[in-house]
C-alpha cells in the first residue's frame, strides 16, 4: 500500500493553492453530459441530464448496447461514475471496484479487490449493500482519486489511473455494529463520509477527511453535547423553535445518547454559494420508544452544516421522539424556485421515510412546505409550518402493551433510500415511492454491543392502494410540484420503487423495478414508454453519459437491500428481515439474484459495431 506523507507545512500550501481549483474542475465535469462524476450528477443532487438524443419520440428505439457483471450477487444500489471515457463501477460486500474503457469495455483496466474482516456481514441491518463511490480530479501533485466504503469500517483512496490504493484508514468499529454503506461524498478537498448502524445501537456521525492524506478535519455526531454536535454560535437563530443548544443530551433519559443511533448513510447535497453540505441523521435506537423518553435530538433531522469547519448552521427535526423507524437520510434535492408569494427562494426538497415530502429555504432552514407523499399517511394529520412540528394521531402510536395496527407507512418508509430527481425546466421532482403498511408490536430488550438493539416485531403489507391479498401493489411513481403541493401524476407499480430515479431534458423519467424492469416514463403524462428485462430486480438508480456522440443510459442490476432481504437470505419467517419478507413473498416469483450493469443506447449503438473491437489478433 502507498502511503502519502507531507509535512504540515507541504500539506498547508498545496491545499491553499488547490483548494478551489479541485472543486472548480469537480463543477466543470459535472457540467458536461459526457460525465457522471458523483452521485445525483452535481452537487444540486437533482439527477437530471440536459441529453436529448434520447427522447420520448424515440426512446422505444432503446436496446442494449454492452453489459458487465461484478461477479457478485446481493444488492447493487447507486450508480456507476463516468469521468472522460472511464466507467468506474462498485459492488456489494466484498465490495470490489472496477474501471472499464468505455472505447473497449472488453477488458478491465483495474481492479481493487479489498481483504475484509468477514464478520461485517454479520452487523449489516439490511443486506451488504454499498451505494457508490466518489472521484477528486487531482491537482498536478496528488493524483486523481477514487474512494470508497468498506462494509468492515473502512475508506479507501485509489489512484483513478492505476487503481493503486492511495491511503486507507478505519472510520467505524464493526465490533460495536458500525459499518459503512455510504457513497464518499467530495467537496472542495473534503470527502465526506456517514455511518451506518443505528439498529445495532451505533452512535451516528459525519467525518470530513483531506482527500489527499487521509487527515481527520473534523467530526460531527448526531446526539450529545454540542460541542460534539458542532453547533455554531447562530445555530437555528432564524427558527430557534427548532431548538438550539443543549438538547443533544437534554431530550434524552440518562446517557441514552450513548448509544442512540441517528447514523446518516443517505446521500448529501451541496451549495457552493452557502458552503452548506445538506444531509440527514436517521432514526434514534432502539426502536422501542418506550426506552427512550423525549425528542431524542438531534436524530430525525435535516442538517445544514459549513463544510470546512462541520458547524451546524441550521437543524431541523422532522419527527421528535420516533416510533416507527422512519430514519430521516433520504435524498436532498436543491432548486430555485419561486415561491407562492412570487419570491426566488434557494430551496431544498427531501421526500422522507415518514411519508412527508419537506422543502426548506437552504439559505436559513425555514420550513417552506411539508406534503404526504401519499393520501394514505396515516400517523400524522398534517405538520404546522408556524412550528413544524407534526400533528399526530394517537390511534398510530407504538407505545408498549399496544400492537399498533394498520400503520402508513410502515418501518420502510412511503419513500427510502433511492435518489429521485428534479427536471428545473419543468419544476418537477420525480419520486420512486413505497406503498406499504405495518402491525407493530414492541418489546423490552437489554444493548448489548456489537448485537441488534431493536425492539419491535413488525409485519408489512402492501398500502390501501394495493393488492393485499396477492402481496403486489407495494410501490409508486410520482411527478411532484413542491411550489404548489400537487401532484402531476401518479402510477403504481407491483413492488416498491426502491432505486429512485432519472430526469431528462429528452422529457423522460426512467427508473428501475424490483421485479427486475428498467422503464422510461413520458416526463409530462407519466405513460408508459419502453421497459426491458434485466437479468434480476433493480435497487440502484439509472444513469446516462454520452460517449463518442452517443448517449447512454446505464443502470445496475442485483436485486436484494432490505425489500430484498428475504430473497438473498432465503427468509421465510414474514416478521424476519425486520419485517420485509412478509411484505415482499411474491418477490421470488419474479426475479432472482444477480449483480451487474447494463448500458442501453438508440438500436444498441455502441463500440462493439466495430465487430473486430477486442479480437484477439495473434502475430
Amino acid at each position: 500500500m502507498r502511503k502519502v506523507l507531507l509535512s504540515a507545512t507541504a500539506l498547508a500550501t498545496a491545499l491553499a493553492s488547490t483548494l478551489a481549483l479541485a472543486n472548480d474542475k469537480l463543477v466543470q465535469l459535472s457540467q458536461s453530459e459526457e460525465n457522471w462524476v458523483m452521485t445525483g450528477k452535481n452537487y444540486n443532487a437533482n439527477n437530471f441530464s440536459k441529453a436529448t438524443q434520447i427522447n420520448d419520440k424515440n426512446v422505444k428505439q432503446l436496446r442494449p448496447a454492452w453489459t458487465f457483471s461484478t461477479g457478485v450477487l446481493n444488492g447493487h444500489e447507486g450508480t456507476p461514475l463516468v469521468v472522460n471515457g472511464t466507467m468506474y463501477i462498485h459492488s456489494p460486500f466484498p465490495n470490489l471496484t472496477f474501471a472499464l474503457d468505455l472505447a473497449n469495455p472488453t477488458r478491465i483496466k483495474w481492479m481493487d479487490k479489498p481483504k475484509q474482516n468477514a464478520a461485517a456481514r454479520a452487523v449489516a441491518c439490511c443486506d451488504v449493500v454499498n451505494r457508490g463511490l466518489a472521484y477528486w480530479p487531482g491537482d498536478g501533485k496528488v493524483p486523481a482519486l477514487i474512494f470508497k466504503t468498506q462494509l468492515d469500517g473502512h475508506i479507501v483512496a485509489l489512484n483513478a489511473e492505476t487503481g493503486e490504493t492511495y491511503w486507507k484508514l478505519e472510520n467505524s468499529d464493526i465490533r460495536v455494529g458500525s459499518t459503512l454503506t455510504i457513497a464518499p461524498y467530495v467537496v472542495k478537498d473534503y470527502v465526506i463520509v456517514g455511518s451506518s448502524g443505528a439498529e445495532l445501537g451505533v452512535r451516528g456521525y459525519l467525518t470530513a477527511y483531506d482527500v489527499k492524506t487521509g487527515e481527520q478535519k473534523w467530526r460531527a455526531y448526531a446526539t450529545g453535547p454540542d460541542e460534539e454536535l458542532r453547533l455554531a454560535k447562530d445555530f437555528n437563530s432564524a427558527n430557534p423553535h427548532y431548538g438550539q443548544f443543549g438538547l443533544g443530551l437534554k431530550t434524552w433519559e440518562g446517557e441514552a445518547w450513548k448509544i442512540g443511533g441517528g447514523t446518516n448513510w443517505g446521500w448529501y447535497a451541496f451549495d457552493p454559494a452557502t458552503d452548506l453540505i445538506y444531509f440527514g441523521s436517521g432514526n434514534p435506537a432502539p426502536w422501542n420508544e418506550t426506552m427512550r423518553p423525549g425528542d431524542n435530538k438531534w436524530t430525525m433531522t435535516i442538517w445544514g452544516r459549513n463544510v470546512d469547519t462541520g458547524m451546524a448552521k441550521f437543524g431541523y427535526q422532522k419527527t421528535p421522539h420516533d416510533e416507527w423507524d422512519y430514519a430521516g437520510v433520504n435524498v436532498m434535492m436543491l432548486s430555485e424556485q419561486t415561491d407562492k408569494a412570487g419570491k426566488k427562494r434557494k430551496l431544498l426538497t427531501h421526500p422522507d421515510r415518514n411519508g412527508i415530502i419537506y422543502t426548506l429555504d437552504r439559505e436559513n432552514g425555514d420550513l417552506i412546505s411539508a406534503d404526504k407523499l401519499d393520501d394514505t399517511v396515516n400517523w400524522v394529520k398534517s405538520v404546522d409550518l408556524k412550528t413544524g412540528l407534526p400533528l399526530r394521531d394517537p390511534e398510530f402510536a407504538t407505545r408498549m402493551d399496544h400492537n399498533g395496527r394498520d400503520i402508513c407507512p410502515s418501518a420502510m418508509g412511503y419513500h427510502n433510500q433511492g435518489h429521485d430527481s428534479y427536471n428545473p425546466d419543468k419544476q418537477l421532482f420525480f419520486l420512486g415511492i413505497n406503498h406499504i403498511c405495518m402491525d407493530w408490536e414492541p418489546f423490552m430488550l437489554p444493548y448489548r454491543a456489537g448485537q441488534f438493539f431493536v425492539g419491535a416485531t413488525l409485519n408489512m403489507y402492501p398500502g390501501p392502494k394495493g393488492d393485499r391479498q396477492n402481496y403486489e401493489g407495494l410501490g409508486q411513481i410520482k411527478a411532484y410540484n413542491s411550489i404548489t403541493g400537487e401532484y402531476k401524476w401518479d402510477k403504481m407499480e407491483r413492488f416498491a420503487v426502491w432505486g429512485g430515479t432519472l430526469a431528462t431534458a429528452g422529457n423522460l423519467v426512467f427508473y428501475g423495478t424490483l421485479d427486475g424492469f428498467i422503464k422510461a416514463r413520458n416526463a409530462d403524462t407519466g405513460d408508459l414508454l419502453w421497459k426491458f428485462k434485466l437479468p434480476s430486480g433493480v435497487i440502484g438508480h439509472p444513469m446516462t453519459y454520452t460517449h463518442k456522440g452517443t448517449q447512454y443510459v446505464a443502470i445496475f442490476y442485483g436485486v436484494g437491500g432490505w425489500p430484498g432481504i428475504g430473497l438473498v437470505q432465503d427468509l421465510e419467517d414474514p416478521t424476519a428481515g425486520l419485517g420485509a419478507v412478509g411484505a415482499f413473498k411474491k418477490l421470488a416469483n419474479y426475479t432472482q439474484m444477480g449483480g451487474g450493469i447494463m448500458v442501453f443506447s438508440l438500436d444498441g449503438k455502441g463500440p462493439y459495431d466495430d465487430i473486430n473491437l477486442g479480437e484477439y489478433a495473434s502475430n
